[in-house]
């Protein structure tokens, strides 16, 4: 059985397909997934979409690439988190690629989710994209290896996962690792330990090869299997098992079906 740890059921691509999606998961041996919030505005929707099917879980947070949105504070992740579905704090983050000027209000939002995920008890998932820096500053400022979490569609280099795994973190692939380009990542995958591993699809962006140009869904996470898989030298098979065991270990409170 393969986990996908990190898509988006409720976004318009997918969430208008649900009966389909749930149906090719099954077909490919991709027995549960792990829904993130972008917002706090799309969360009621997505949480319902969730709680319909017990082989699905959600987190929630405010993306860090969201303006205008609804800004989170800790009394309100953590009333939402109490929810039995709610299995993680997240996704949050920083994000230095689309958005330019001060982005300290980023930051600070970023602070709030991990005090928010040490009080709940329940890992964060983090993003990061060209602020690997500050992500691991802070971090450790934040202390978030009391809660731990994953490091959700790695991009970064051997350097960023080892500091992240330090921290009780997990690395999490998506289809990027089965790009040609993506060589760095490549050796990240095939060098850090497998019981450090989790992957996902980050659906509906980011289709792995074979799939690319096409709208990305869970089903298409044993595409990132076999790539690794493939990295490593080893069968499918224990990837698999391997990545769903972690994806269990790491979020306590999800329940296999």
């Amino acid at each position: 059985m393969l986990v996908d740890s990190h898509c988006h059921l409720d976004f318009p691509e997918l969430a208008g397909n649900i009966d389909h999606i749930l149906e090719a998961m099954s077909a490919a041996g991709v027995g549960h997934a792990l829904c993130a919030c972008v917002s706090l505005e799309r969360f009621p929707k997505m949480l319902a979409l969730v709680a319909d099917h017990a082989n699905l879980f959600a987190a929630v947070g405010v993306h860090p690439d969201e303006q205008g949105v609804t800004e989170p504070d800790i009394a309100t992740l953590l009333e939402l988190a109490r929810h039995r579905k709610v299995v993680a704090i997240g996704e949050t983050g920083l994000d230095y690629f689309r958005l330019e000027g001060d982005l300290e209000w980023q930051r600070q939002r970023f602070r709030t989710h991990i005090r928010a995920a040490k009080e709940a008890a329940k890992p964060l998932i983090i993003h990061t994209r060209e602020a690997a820096e500050d992500t691991l500053r802070l971090m450790r400022e934040e202390g978030a290896e009391n809660c731990g979490g994953v490091m959700h569609c790695f991009t970064e280099n051997l350097a960023v996962a080892e500091a992240a795994m330090a921290m009780g973190f997990y690395i999490s692939f998506s289809g990027i690792v089965t790009f040609k380009s993506a060589q760095v990542l490549k050796e990240v995958a095939r060098t850090i330990p497998l019981e450090r591993l989790l992957i996902e699809t980050d659906s509906p962006y980011l289709a792995p090869v074979p799939k690319r140009g096409k709208t990305n869904e869970p089903a298409y996470v044993i595409h990132v299997a076999d790539e690794i898989a493939r990295l490593r030298g080893i069968p499918r098979d224990e990837v698999a098992q391997a990545t769903t065991d972690n994806f269990f270990r790491l979020f306590k409170t999800a329940e296999p079906t």
